[in-house]
């Protein structure tokens, strides 16, 4: 992320906290969590984005492979890449606010420029 001067012509989009609370088996507090999230809710289709894709195998071609593994008696392996959309460098401009409790001083009125995907 890059502090940046406020875009005139390109959305902003909010940010907020959320938190979270990971437990140990007796009940006790193993670790708090907090994550920073874009309210992707907020945006408009067509406006703040122009589209979205998520490489995805359909679910009859599976099938098919998967059949075809076992009349061929082929091992087979999957893998996934946890969170991958956070992985991947931004093709758009993507600004977002500066997160509550970390507004820098002086600059209140900057956004911050996303090189990477944030969550939500």
């Amino acid at each position: 992320m890059e502090l940046v001067d406020r875009p005139f012509d390109k959305p902003v989009i909010g940010v907020k906290w959320v938190y979270k609370v990971k437990l140990n088996l007796d009940g006790t507090v193993q670790k708090n969590k907090a994550r920073l999230m874009a309210k992707g809710y907020s945006q408009k289709p067509g406006i703040d984005y122009n589209e979205t894709f998520a490489p995805v195998a359909r679910l009859d071609i599976i099938r098919t492979l998967i059949a075809l593994a076992a009349q061929k008696e082929w091992s087979l392996y999957q893998l996934d890449v946890k969170s991958a959309f956070l992985i991947g460098i931004l093709k758009e401009e993507v600004y977002v606010e500066q997160p509550q409790g970390y507004v820098q001083e002086n600059k209140e009125t900057k956004v911050y420029k996303l090189n990477k995907a944030l969550y939500g």
